[in-house]
């Protein structure tokens, strides 16, 4: 018997060594997907729902995916629609997911083989921005407990106000974890009917989400480097300082602007006290980080309010983050480059470093291909709905970007429609990320060069 399963684990290793040699991507999209359907199987059981009857198959798997991506789009309220063991499977996923998918195919290798082959250590590396192939492995270790770590800290955080809520001590525990899991993961889901629109001017609850969700979209490779270096700002990789500064422009930028155009919208801000103004503001401004959550009503939001949202969405949050979207770094490329262009210098520079040609066209065609797959969404979702565009490429962008915002209209969903953003989410959880990685590990160099010549441009 011992042989046997020896033998077989020896197969599993080498079904998974080949794959990922042969295609390291594949076998990172492979092993989510598989995790998508093992959470959508235990949300189809009959005690995953508050009625004791199974959930339709589309809703079972529109609501894993969102969750393993860490999306937060729902077609059913997850306060009521499902049980305590429902919502369990589902924070679940959401961690999970919040792993990211590189480092979740890292830890079936190393479960399996007992090693991080050099292959899936290119990609992690790859995808947590580190170059030291030999820290990988203790690198997935530190991520999953200093994610755990905040996770855990917001929770004790946001505990002693549930508890001034009127909660019991197990609805408050749990309230604060699965909110803590939610923000850090930037996933949006939130386990009570009326979510967080009773709270839209409570600064103790608000503001431990709000943190949440922004270390979160920072991205591993920061929120280490910043850990590492915190004495000495000095250390910080260029990495690290572009995406903070980005975050922090685009945070502002967006509460302002959104402030600015729901001051005075009734169904929005206009009936709040200012103080309460100015935390809803700067929620609203946060969350298109990848948050997805609202204390707010985003269907009653102004169109300029929904532009600026899409956006921010469509940018989303740092590389390696639990945040979704191009990412900031990718914006923030391609706008030193433009400045560089405008200034007719030679070389695209920030903090005293050189970006690489390679990093600017790898930040083009992820933009690419990020407005491609919303594009093509868009113009189906228009041809089976009958929704305005603004609202349809609201949706879009935010299964896209794996933020959860919506306009309210995703639970009226036509069942087609509700297969076409569980197919977008997970393109746009996997798809963008395994691309780069694969353009990164096939960079090549080449001997013979065709002579230069400039077509015309604009």
């Amino acid at each position: 018997m011992a042989k046997g399963v020896t033998a077989r684990l020896f197969s599993a290793r080498e079904f998974v060594d080949r794959v990922a040699r042969q295609s390291p991507a594949r076998l990172a999209i492979t092993v989510f997907a598989a995790v998508i359907a093992l959470f959508t199987a235990l949300l189809m059981a009959p005690w995953a729902t508050t009625t004791g009857r199974s959930a339709a198959f589309v809703d079972a798997l529109f609501t894993a995916t969102s969750a393993v991506c860490v999306t937060g789009l729902v077609v059913v309220p997850t306060g009521t629609y499902w049980s305590t063991y429902g919502q369990v499977v589902i924070i679940v996923g959401i961690k999970v997911g919040g792993l990211g998918i590189m480092t979740l195919a890292s830890i079936l290798g190393l479960a399996v083989s007992r090693r991080i082959g050099l292959t899936q250590k290119l990609l992690t590396a790859s995808e947590t921005k580190t170059t030291r192939l030999g820290e990988v492995g203790s690198l997935v270790r530190v991520v999953i407990l200093t994610s755990t770590a905040i996770e855990l800290l917001i929770a004790l955080m946001l505990f002693p106000r549930f508890l001034v809520l009127e909660e019991s001590i197990g609805e408050a525990a749990w309230h604060g974890v699965f909110y803590g899991i939610s923000a850090f993961n930037n996933a949006g889901f939130v386990p009570t009917a009326e979510g967080l629109a009773p709270h839209v001017g409570d600064w103790m609850l608000c503001l431990p989400i709000i943190l949440g969700v922004f270390i979160g979209s920072l991205g591993f490779p920061v929120i280490l480097n910043v850990l590492r270096s915190r004495r000495d700002t000095r250390r910080w990789s260029l990495h690290t300082k572009i995406t903070l500064t980005t975050s922090a422009v685009l945070v502002v930028v967006g509460a302002v602007l959104i402030g600015a155009f729901e001051w005075r919208n009734d169904e929005t801000l206009g009936e709040l006290s200012v103080p309460s103004r100015i935390l809803a503001a700067l929620f609203a401004g946060v969350m298109p980080r990848s948050g997805g959550f609202s204390t707010v009503d985003t269907g009653d939001m102004l169109e300029s309010s929904w532009l600026i949202t899409d956006a921010l969405m469509f940018v989303g949050g740092g590389s390696a983050s639990t945040a979704g979207g191009i990412k900031v770094t990718t914006l923030a490329v391609m706008i030193l480059a433009i400045v560089s262009e405008a200034r007719g210098d030679r070389d695209t520079e920030a903090y005293g470093r050189r970006i690489p040609r390679e990093t600017l066209r790898l930040a083009v065609a992820v933009s690419f291909i990020g407005a491609t797959a919303v594009l093509l969404s868009s113009l189906v979702l228009l041809s089976i709905t009958g929704w305005t565009l603004d609202v349809i490429l609201f949706e879009t962008i935010s299964a896209f970007a794996t933020v959860g915002l919506s306009t309210g209209v995703t639970g009226d969903l036509p069942e087609a429609g509700k297969y076409v953003l569980t197919a977008l989410m997970f393109v746009g959880r996997t798809g963008t990320m395994t691309f780069a990685a694969a353009l990164a590990l096939r960079d090549r160099r080449r001997i013979v060069r065709y002579p230069e010549e400039r077509p015309i441009i604009g």
